[in-house]
């Protein structure tokens, strides 16, 4: 078990605070810029890894658990959402043929 932790800490910590930014932000850009439900489903999920990418080095760093254990509940989670998402993207598509989100306006009241 040390041995784990010990080739984790010797990467520095700076790097995995960049590596998850860069792909929060890729996240972020691809859910604001693109209108593909899908695609905006996997952008979510993109932001929801990068995050605990974060958490699990951390948890590495520090040296216990507790950080692996609540990304273990964040995976349950995004699990949950994106069968929720799928769900309501495939009624979108046998409805509209499309999943295009901004079909979504056409559904207003």
């Amino acid at each position: 078990m040390g041995e784990v932790n010990t080739f984790i800490q010797s990467i520095p910590l700076e790097y995995f605070i960049i590596l998850s930014s860069v792909l929060f932000c890729l996240g972020v850009l691809g859910v604001l810029l693109r209108k593909n439900a899908i695609v905006i489903l996997g952008c979510v999920e993109l932001m929801l890894n990068s995050v605990n990418l974060l958490l699990a080095a951390f948890s590495a760093y520090k040296g216990n658990g507790d950080g692996q254990l609540l990304v273990f509940f964040i995976m349950v989670v995004a699990a949950a959402e994106v069968a929720v998402g799928l769900a309501i993207i495939a009624m979108l598509y046998r409805n509209t043929r499309s999943v295009d989100v901004s079909i979504f306006n056409k559904l207003r009241g």
